[in-house]
C-alpha cells in the first residue's frame, strides 16, 4: 500500500514559481509540471525535461 505522506501517494508536481516539488493542490497548473508519482520524480522534473529536449534535438539532427 502506498502512503500519501511525504514520498508516496502520487499527485506530485514541480512548481516553476517556487522551484520545488509540491504535493496535491497548490499553484495553478500553468506554473507547474506533472503530475508525477513521487516527490523524487517531481524534484527531477527539470532534469528529465532537459534530457528529453536533448534527445529530441539529437533525433531532429539525424
Amino acid at each position: 500500500m502506498v502512503d500519501s505522506g511525504s514520498q508516496g501517494g502520487g499527485d506530485w508536481w514541480f512548481c516553476l514559481k517556487h522551484m520545488k516539488a509540491e504535493h496535491g493542490a497548490g499553484c495553478p497548473n500553468k506554473d507547474r509540471m506533472g503530475p508525477y508519482g513521487s516527490q523524487a520524480d517531481a524534484s527531477d522534473a527539470l532534469a528529465l525535461a532537459r534530457e528529453r529536449n536533448e534527445a529530441w534535438r539529437a533525433q531532429d539532427a539525424d
